[in-house]
Formats: structure tokens, C-alpha cells, sequence
């Protein structure tokens, strides 16, 4: 009953949510006139770019973080799931809502530079914060706030333990009725180990091998499809066809490859939901829009690479993706037709990388929510208890339904894409002379400097009080 419910509201939502994104990302694109390709020199360059004070958080840092949390367990196992359920067409609507959502992540993380603070240990800011200080509003601030606790410390950390527990399905060891409460329990214990302060040394490996893993994972996909490239044109006439199937998709639009395609590209590359700016608010730089457009980078690596590799792993393997194979074992046995023995055991250790990484990643964003709603660091005790609840949650989910999760983690990211959707339509023309201010100076040769006045806005923030 539970998950019926879930479902009913989750398709609901996604009405609504689709038509927002869809206007939003089109809205963007043509007031930044295209920017997320017509700055592309740009992305790349502020990202190699440091701190002004040299010891500040840089711009790659800071799209590390954000990084940390799109690229994760959603680019194998929800393309996966968007495939099997929806079919090749989802393919299409995930990089479309990509290619739209680079310009609403560009908008979202502009407006947290403009509008980040300075504190006793360093630069912090978010939706929360352009909110309360653009909008004057608190409450609603702390609304968002609420639903990002939910989602990230709930809602994903949940699904990303059901997911990493489903890589190992396929192994003889596998029990259903006990293997996934082991699984949990053991990724509890590890994630609560990192969140008392044991695990700085785990931490350090992840960060360093992460990277070598998602390098890794691009190059054996690029392999597969090369092994497979005569397969490659059938693939993208599947997609195209599919994709603009109407008879199908009206047919049923809440399993169609639409409301797929959209909802695990909004899951995986995280556009407009509000949840990136936390990280870009903490980068020092010269211009607010250069993290902008490191954001805009950020979306294009998850959803146009990753999810585009773990993709096509999976048509041109020759598995039929159904139903009843979606998740992880489709992933596994499209690599093991072509890798053997290894391809399975090459995924389920790319899967228990990406969700521990997935799974830190997410709760950093809660941090930064609790530091809002108290103004301050929560004393110890709250977050022992929190830590405890945190843990508890990922052991539990690794044991639910994988349909209940989905809905779980759908709702709650709808519910923050709906508040910041809005937000960033009524405050965009601040990122848009930002914008402006930034190509101007570009063009002309000028010192990259920037100034509240610039671009006239009306509010107090701590930051960009003076050029410098």
C-alpha cells in the first residue's frame, strides 16, 4: 500500500517536475544565450584555476565535491533502470535534460557565489541562503533545507545501499532473504566508522582512487563499445525512434521512456534540484561565474560521459533489457558477454567505490543544511545521534523494495527541484548580468575582478562588497 502510494505521487510530481525543467533548461539556454556551449573554452579553463588567497577551496575541489555526490550509483545502475523500464529511448531524454539542465546548474551555482558567506572556516552558501537573503524568506529556506536532509541523508543514501547490495545478486553466495542485511550492515558500519572521525584514512584512498576508478569505468566502456562498433548505428536509430515514439509514450506516459529518461537524468546529473551550489558557494574565485560555468562542466562529465558510456556498455552488448533484469544484473551481464568472467566483478567493484563516495558525499550536503537551520555547527551529541540515524538508514535500505526506494528518492528531489526551480526563474537576471559582466571583460582584455555594484544588485551579501 505504502508503495502504491509512493508511486501515485511520484508520477503526479513528475508531471509538474518535467513541464518546470523542460521550460526552465529552454529559458536558460536562451537568456545565457547557449552558454553552456558557447563557453566551453571557459569551463575548462577555470577549472584548472586557483584560490585567489592560494589556500582557499579551488574550483576543482569544489566540482570534486559536487562530482562526488552526481557520479555515483545512479550512472550504472539508474541508466540501467531507465533502460529496461523505458527502453533506448530514455537515452535521448536523459542527455536532452543534460544539455538544458548545463544552463539552470550554471544559473543555481552562479546565484550561490553572488550570494555565499564568509565564516571562521571558510566560504559557504547554497539555496538556502540566496533564499533567505534574496527572498527574505527563512521559512522557506529552512523548507529546502528540511527536504535536502530528507534527500540526501534519507532518500538517496537509502537507494544507493539497495544499489550496491544488487551488484552482488549474481553471485552464488547471494541469499535474498540475508545477503542484502549483511551487505547493509557492513556499509553501515564503514560509513558510521568515517562519520565519527575514524575513517579520515578511508576517506583519503577514496578520493585518490575514485578518479582511477571512473577513468577506469570510461575506458573498459569505450573498449566494449569498440568491440562492438558495427552495432553502434542500429543503437542510435533505436534511440531516435523510441524516443519520438508519441503513439507510445502518450500511450502510458508514466513508464514511457520520457518520464524515464528525465527522471534518472535529473537523479544522476542533479540540475536545478539545488543541491551543487552547496559545493560551488565554498570555491574562492575571482568571478562568480566561472563557478557557474565549472558547474555547467560537472553536469556534461555525469550524464553526456558517464551515463552515455554505461549506455551504450549495455545496447551493444546484445542483452534484451527487460523488466525483470533492470538494475544491476543487466549492467553485469551486458559486460560479462564481452569481458567473461571479469566484466561483473570489474562493476561490483566500481559499484562499492562510487556508492561509499556516494554515500560521504551526501551526507556532506546534510552537514551544510544542519549549519543553516542552527546558524551554527550542531553540538556533538545532536550529531552523534544523527551520525547513529544516518547509519541506521543505509543498513535499512539495503533491504526494501527497490520500486519503494526509486519513488522515496523521486519525491524528495522533486520536492527540492520544485522550491529552487522557481527561486532561480525569479533571481536568474542577477546570473545573466553576471554573465554579461564576466563575457564583457573577457572580451576586452580587463582585469577579472567583480562587485555587487556591477551588476546593481539590491542585496547585502558578505562577499563581492568591493573590486579588489
Amino acid at each position: 500500500m505504502i508503495e502504491k502510494i509512493v508511486n501515485t505521487t511520484n508520477t503526479e510530481l513528475y508531471y509538474l517536475l518535467i513541464i518546470m525543467l523542460l521550460f526552465c533548461g529552454v529559458y536558460f539556454t536562451v537568456r545565457t544565450r547557449f552558454v553552456q556551449f558557447r563557453l566551453l573554452k571557459q569551463q575548462i579553463k577555470s577549472v584548472t584555476e586557483k584560490p585567489m588567497d592560494g589556500n582557499g577551496v579551488s574550483s576543482f575541489q569544489a566540482l570534486m565535491v559536487s562530482t562526488a555526490s552526481r557520479v555515483g550509483t545512479g550512472n550504472i545502475i539508474g541508466v540501467s533502470t531507465a533502460i529496461c523500464l523505458g527502453g533506448f529511448g530514455s537515452v535521448f531524454w536523459m542527455w536532452l535534460i543534460a544539455i538544458l539542465g548545463g544552463a539552470s546548474a550554471f544559473v543555481e551555482s552562479t546565484l550561490a557565489q553572488i550570494y555565499k558567506k564568509r565564516g571562521k572556516d571558510g566560504l559557504y552558501g547554497g539555496p538556502a541562503y540566496y533564499i533567505e537573503t534574496a527572498l527574505k524568506s527563512r521559512k522557506l529556506a529552512i523548507v529546502f533545507s528540511v527536504f535536502l536532509v530528507i534527500t540526501y541523508g534519507f532518500g538517496f543514501n537509502m537507494l544507493a545501499s539497495y544499489n550496491l547490495q544488487s551488484t552482488f545478486s549474481g553471485y552464488a553466495f547471494y541469499d535474498p532473504e540475508y545477503s542484502p542485511w549483511i551487505i547493509g550492515l557492513i556499509l553501515a558500519v564503514l560509513v558510521g566508522y568515517c562519520l565519527f572521525g575514524g575513517g579520515k584514512r578511508i576517506a583519503r584512498v577514496t578520493s585518490v582512487v575514485v578518479p582511477i576508478m571512473g577513468v577506469a569505468y570510461i575506458a573498459i566502456a569505450l573498449l566494449i563499445i569498440i568491440m562492438n562498433i558495427t552495432a553502434i548505428p542500429g543503437i542510435f536509430s533505436k534511440i531516435f525512434s523510441e524516443a519520438f515514439d508519441f503513439k507510445a509514450i502518450f500511450g502510458g506516459f508514466g513508464g514511457s521512456c520520457v518520464m524515464y529518461g528525465i527522471k534518472r537524468g535529473l537523479f544522476s546529473n542533479e540540475a536545478g534540484v539545488g543541491s551543487a551550489p552547496n559545493a560551488s558557494a565554498t570555491a574562492e574565485v575571482e568571478h562568480p561565474v566561472k563557478q557557474g560555468l565549472v558547474q555547467i562542466l560537472s553536469v556534461f562529465l555525469d550524464t553526456l560521459l558517464v551515463c552515455s558510456a554505461t549506455a551504450f556498455m549495455c545496447m551493444c552488448s546484445g542483452i534484451e533489457p527487460t523488466e525483470a533484469i533492470s538494475g544491476a544484473p543487466y549492467v553485469q551481464q551486458s559486460m560479462e558477454v564481452t569481458l567473461g568472467a571479469f566484466g561483473p566483478i570489474f562493476i561490483t567493484v566500481a559499484m562499492i567505490l562510487f556508492a561509499f563516495t556516494t554515500l560521504l558525499g551526501n551526507l556532506y550536503y546534510v552537514d551544510q543544511s544542519w549549519f543553516f537551520m542552527f546558524r551554527r555547527k550542531p553540538g556533538k551529541r545532536f550529531m552523534y545521534v544523527y551520525y547513529v540515524i544516518a547509519s541506521a538508514i543505509i543498513f535499512v535500505g539495503a533491504g526494501l523494495s527497490a520500486d519503494l526506494l526509486w519513488g522515496i528518492a523521486d519525491i524528495t528531489m522533486g520536492a527540492m527541484a520544485l522550491i529552487n526551480i522557481p527561486v532561480i526563474l525569479i533571481l536568474g537576471k542577477y546570473a545573466f548580468r553576471a554573465l554579461d559582466d564576466y563575457c564583457r571583460k573577457v572580451k576586452g582584455g580587463m582585469p577579472m575582478t567583480f562587485s555587487a555594484s556591477d551588476i546593481n544588485l539590491p542585496h547585502k551579501v558578505d562577499c563581492w562588497n568591493e573590486n579588489k
